[in-house]
């Protein structure tokens, strides 16, 4: 299988960031680590060899992006909103140094993420959906306000989908939403099935279509579900 290592001086971040990218050929799945993971992660926890037939037949190419969780959300060391402004940091780096890479490749980019990266991957689509085509948020949780100590200001709201969702009422975005194939998974046992549940009526009350992957009887927050689930909605 291709595997191609790339690291670059992030201007948007202020430090060398790197991806990895597996697979010759196909369109493109911008994959974000869980919370406080690293670009190598999906390589470490199978899901590159969840995905081989797909990378090493052409039909899919599979871009693991680093992510700055520690350095913003998870970083206590620091007051809330310095975590705010360093994950705005990150979505410029994502959105102007990655997916135009990414766009000289295929217009159609899937997104995709578990846990925590499901939140990433699902904040980008509802925050940029003509960027993307499908979206697959494996176990999130989407209200990030938990991670701030209260604190609360416009880039909180703006990077919070469960809080700019219900006001989102530009036609334009909406009907970009509309285009996506959407797709949320959650398990009886998931400790996020109540926020899988809880976008995806936001996401009813929208009108914006979308897929509710729920699995009785499994805790389905780990990465041998989450393998199993990439599988399923990629192949």
């Amino acid at each position: 299988m291709h595997r191609d290592y790339t690291s670059w001086w992030s201007p948007s971040l202020g430090r060398d960031m790197a991806l990895l990218v597996f697979g010759h050929a196909g369109t493109p799945i911008l994959a974000f680590p869980s919370s406080m993971g690293r670009f190598h992660e999906w390589e470490d926890f199978g899901m590159v060899g969840a995905l081989a037939d797909q990378l090493e037949n052409g039909h899919n190419q599979l871009i693991c992006v680093d992510s700055v969780d520690a350095e913003s959300f998870y970083n206590k060391g620091v007051d809330p909103f310095t975590r705010i402004q360093r994950h705005r940091q990150y979505e410029r780096y994502i959105l102007n140094e990655v997916i135009p890479s990414i766009h000289a490749r295929s217009s159609f980019i899937i997104a995709a993420g578990a846990s925590f990266g499901a939140y990433h991957a699902a904040n980008f689509v509802f925050k940029q959906p003509w960027q993307f085509g499908k979206l697959i948020a494996m176990s999130g949780s989407f209200d990030i306000r938990s991670h701030l100590d209260g604190f609360y200001n416009d880039d909180v709201f703006f990077s919070n989908p469960v809080d700019y969702l219900p006001g989102l009422h530009d036609a334009g975005m909406l009907d970009a939403l509309r285009r996506n194939h959407i797709i949320l998974t959650t398990a009886e046992h998931d400790p996020c099935k109540d926020a899988n549940f809880h976008l995806s009526h936001l996401l009813n009350e929208k009108g914006v279509g979308h897929t509710l992957d729920f699995e009785n009887g499994v805790f389905g927050h780990d990465w041998p579900w989450w393998r199993d689930v990439i599988r399923k909605h990629i192949g």
